[in-house]
């Protein structure tokens, strides 16, 4: 049976001891209910783990501000939880049932934020009735699970011969039943002014992992990598990234400015950009290279991109995607290249996914490319793949879905 990873007690070797190095966490059942489940949010934990050892077939996630069991909804009745709760005093909670047509990680969400806000609490804990109550909670295990959590590489290439140019870091959160993606991560994050402190956290996981992968090739006699590491602006702004103290944390971890791109995500508007024009400037006379992030899909303007003199503008996927066969995304990709010529910024696609907008783009002058096609994630850097099956007819597509491969197909 597999096991899920929560905060709570300390994880034990197999003679029972407290392993060293590993975070406290407490080992879920994954076992699948078929059927309605429900949801019990309470405060109180004693009482939610009571109602766990008597429900059959439950589950808990404990949390800082309290306990989540989820059971078939046969088994957690209104009548039985109320029967537990009379045992131990009667706390305040909430339950309800789980919406089976949202996706998994949005369906425990939605509930666990209508189960707080049911028990009454939400004031008393100090948390706004809103969809901030989700994010918090959220947060609060993401930074718990800190010894579980991954960084894949993806391999990014020049596309004028196909080489590797550097990987970029993809932060890959392990959190059983919360939503699996990073960007929604961030969202909450910027959403909850905890940007900085998620920034700080995923970066020196990062850095760690990187500084490992370059000892490892040190030792191999193999030549050093480049890494791109995705920030939100407000931290880049922070004192613990300002440009020395930032290189100063890059070579304990045994590498080089160099070897570093900054990338900065737009999903954070920018109310006075001078400080952060300043910043990036410092970190790039230290030697980074700097990337402005889903070029034409947030608030950077063509004015902002320009202050800022990044080395790499990228494309976002949205954009690349399907390219081959449109004129509108095209002339906006020209537009791009032709802007990024004049700042000194190569351009850089990504989400690349099919062979006829990989050619597209390269024909547009687009310098770099990443995508599912180039290489996907993976835990270990690994090559991208062989330049010329990239070529159009040189081999079957990829694509991200499988409405995608089918469009591809068709091509």
């Amino acid at each position: 049976m597999a096991a899920y990873l929560a905060p709570g007690l300390c994880s034990r070797s197999h003679d029972g001891r407290p392993q060293a190095g590993v975070e406290s966490v407490r080992f879920l059942s994954s076992r699948k209910t078929i059927g309605e489940e429900r949801l019990l949010w309470s405060r109180d934990i004693r009482f939610a783990r009571l109602l766990k050892f008597h429900i059959s077939g439950a589950r808990e996630l404990e949390l800082e501000s309290g306990m989540v069991v989820i059971a078939p909804a046969s088994e957690l009745t209104d009548t039985r939880a109320a029967e537990i709760a009379a045992t131990v005093h009667s706390p305040a909670y909430g339950l309800v049932t789980l919406d089976p047509t949202l996706p998994e990680g949005s369906r425990y969400l939605s509930a666990m934020s209508a189960a707080v806000l049911q028990s009454g609490l939400a004031d008393r804990i100090g948390m706004a009735q809103s969809g901030q109550v989700v994010q918090t909670k959220t947060l609060d295990y993401f930074f718990n699970m800190r010894n579980v959590h991954q960084i894949a590489l993806q391999p990014i290439i020049d596309l004028a011969h196909g080489k590797l140019y550097e990987y970029e870091c993809l932060f890959r959160p392990h959190m059983p039943m919360l939503p699996q993606s990073i960007s929604a991560i961030v969202q909450a994050a910027i959403d909850t002014d905890r940007s900085i402190e998620l920034d700080r956290f995923i970066v020196k996981l990062i850095l760690a992992r990187t500084g490992e992968i370059e000892a490892d090739r040190r030792a191999r006699r193999e030549p050093p990598l480049r890494f791109a590491i995705n920030f939100t602006p407000a931290s880049l702004l922070d004192p613990t990234f300002e440009a020395k103290a930032f290189a100063t944390m890059v070579a304990e971890a045994g590498l080089r400015p160099h070897q570093i791109t900054l990338e900065c995500t737009e999903q954070q508007a920018v109310s006075d950009v001078g400080p952060l024009i300043r910043q990036v400037k410092a970190m790039r006379r230290l030697g980074f290279g700097f990337a402005v992030d889903d070029a034409g899909a947030g608030y950077a303007s063509f004015s902002l991109i320009a202050s800022l003199k990044p080395t790499i503008i990228k494309i976002d996927r949205d954009i690349a995607y399907g390219i081959a066969r449109d004129d509108a995304k095209q002339a906006l990709v020209e537009a791009f290249v032709s802007f990024g010529r004049r700042i000194g910024a190569r351009l850089l696609a990504e989400g690349i996914e099919r062979r006829a907008d990989l050619a597209t783009l390269k024909s547009l002058g687009v310098d770099l490319g990443q995508g599912y096609l180039i290489g996907r994630p993976a835990i270990e850097p690994a090559q991208p793949r062989a330049f010329k099956s990239l070529q159009p007819g040189g081999g079957r597509r990829v694509g991200r879905a499988p409405s995608r491969q089918r469009i591809a197909a068709a091509d």
